[in-house]
């Protein structure tokens, strides 16, 4: 599949991110990977500067719904990439699920394909309480302020077509950076009558390396909502 952008928002992800990608480039050898590096030392530029791939150091920690964003942007300029995907660095999202994923974003000619932590086929694996709790509670207050008929809102693991990556470029980042974003995506793309599907999953919590969630991100997510929820209406643009 030569149309195929990766993007991968990496923070001190030196323990990972070589074997993702020799992972992804065994299964989609074609592919384009776009590795957006927000961490301070140049750990992972010199791991992986043999590889391939397009590879941004932004040097400082900018979140990561700004990090696939501006994959997003260098992506869209290559005239070949008309399916994007994004995917954490950290094995959480099983690289194994992408061409069957990708297949079925293709067969139902979908503009948003979620891999869904909480469909029935889905499993979550060696998740500690406290983040189960923070993904309900978020998961749980998104439905109620977005009113959108899924099931995850927060998963980070998406295929989007090429439209819908030029809506989410010119519409989207207006909230905040982190992971709010991933929910002011789906209102936009929901709100303009995008395609949106959901496909079940196996999230595995990361072995290797720390997790970006903290009681900062929990709070600005929060104000977020807030913010969507007021705004629905200047988020329409037919």
């Amino acid at each position: 599949m030569r149309n195929v952008a990766i993007i991968i928002p990496a923070y001190n992800e030196e323990n990972n991110i070589l074997k993702l990608i020799v992972k992804i480039k065994y299964l989609l050898p074609k592919s384009s990977i776009y590795i957006i590096d927000d961490s301070e030392g140049n750990e992972t530029n010199c791991i992986i500067s043999k590889k391939k791939i397009n590879y941004y150091h932004r040097k400082k920690k900018l979140g990561r719904g700004s990090a696939v964003l501006y994959g997003m942007k260098k992506a869209i300029t290559v005239k070949k990439n008309n399916i994007f995907i994004e995917m954490d660095a950290d094995f959480s999202h099983n690289p194994n699920e992408l061409i069957k994923n990708i297949n079925y974003f293709i067969k139902n000619n979908a503009d948003l394909l979620i891999s869904s932590r909480y469909l029935k086929k889905s499993r979550i694996i060696n998740w500690p309480i406290s983040r189960k709790l923070f993904s309900f509670l978020s998961n749980y207050l998104a439905r109620i302020f977005l009113q959108i008929p899924i099931s995850d809102y927060t998963n980070g693991f998406r295929i989007y077509s090429k439209k819908a990556v030029i809506k989410i470029i010119e519409d989207c980042g207006k909230i905040g950076d982190g992971f709010i974003i991933l929910s002011e995506i789906l209102l936009v793309l929901y709100l303009n009558k995008f395609r949106i599907f959901e496909t079940s999953t196996t999230f595995v919590n990361r072995i290797r390396g720390e997790s970006s969630v903290n009681l900062k991100l929990i709070f600005t997510s929060l104000i977020g909502l807030f913010k969507l929820f007021f705004n629905k209406k200047k988020l329409i643009n037919f």
